[in-house]
């Protein structure tokens, strides 16, 4: 059965990390709701191609125009079942509004899953959630999760609710992992043959 879940993004959010996990959720069944404080549905937030080419580093490029389907300001956490979090740059502003911060911890109260990736762990250490977690992120934003009372490991990592992952390679895993947590069915292996 679907889930309904929320995913809170901003102005230059990393696009793979808005539209992939936006786009493959739904394909599995789930209701995703995507909103941005002070914006509403049929509102776009720009996106921001953070592209890894071996400096020390990422190279950002500008994205594309990615349209949200809800309102922020009508959004009841209680309503939903497990929160997204994608990266960027968007989580250094987003985590100043009072009404994501609230969001998220309803989430962490609740032992809902959550998934966070790349800067979005940034959120969660403002919303001063992530004390006693085993987690990751982008390694940058290791210092301020350490801080917030994590322990931070160099992999994708679920530790009870919390989902994370440290940029967009890390999809494939991190997507899987979360998705177990919603109750489907992820296996690794080989393709399932087409019928002759």
């Amino acid at each position: 059965m679907g889930k309904d879940i929320l995913m809170i993004a901003g102005d230059f959010v990393e696009d793979y990390e808005i539209m992939v996990p936006f786009q493959a959720l739904q394909m599995v069944g789930h209701e995703v709701d995507a909103v941005c404080p002070d914006k509403a549905a049929e509102e776009t937030v720009k996106t921001a191609i953070h592209d890894f080419r071996g400096d020390q580093t990422y190279m950002e490029s500008r994205g594309h125009d990615f349209v949200l389907n809800a309102t922020m300001a009508d959004v009841n956490p209680s309503d939903y079942d497990a929160l997204v979090v994608p990266g960027g740059r968007a989580p250094e502003y987003l985590r100043t509004y009072d009404e994501v911060l609230d969001a998220v911890q309803h989430f962490f109260e609740e032992d809902k899953p959550v998934a966070a990736l790349c800067h979005g762990p940034q959120i969660l250490a403002a919303a001063d959630v992530l004390d006693g977690y085993e987690m990751t992120s982008y390694p940058a934003c290791r210092a301020e999760c350490e801080a917030a009372g994590c322990s931070w490991v160099d992999e994708v990592v679920t530790d009870g609710n919390l989902v994370t992952g440290q940029a967009w390679p890390d999809h494939p895993e991190w997507l899987a992992q979360f998705m177990t947590l919603l109750g489907d069915d992820v296996s690794h292996g080989e393709p399932i043959p087409a019928d002759d």
